[in-house]
């Protein structure tokens, strides 16, 4: 799999960031996504902020929504 700087994905880095600006906890988060329909655990949420896990496209919608951002802007495009 390529790994560009050593990252499974490229929107963990923003992930993190809207996470901490809507002053959650990785577990809140991962609670908010269970809520919307999105099956994760603290663990996937550290895991996707640190580039260690893939994030698929559905899940971008999903973060995007639960953050109040856009998935453009998780990936960097904004």
């Amino acid at each position: 799999m390529y790994k560009p700087d050593g990252r499974c994905n490229i929107s963990g880095e923003r992930v993190k960031e809207e996470r901490l600006r809507a002053n959650l906890s990785q577990e809140q988060l991962a609670y908010k996504l269970q809520i919307i329909g999105l099956d994760v655990t603290q663990k996937v949420i550290s895991r996707i902020e640190n580039g260690s896990r893939v994030v698929a496209d559905y899940e971008l919608d999903y973060l995007a929504t639960a953050l109040g951002t856009t998935i453009n802007h998780l990936l960097g495009k904004e």
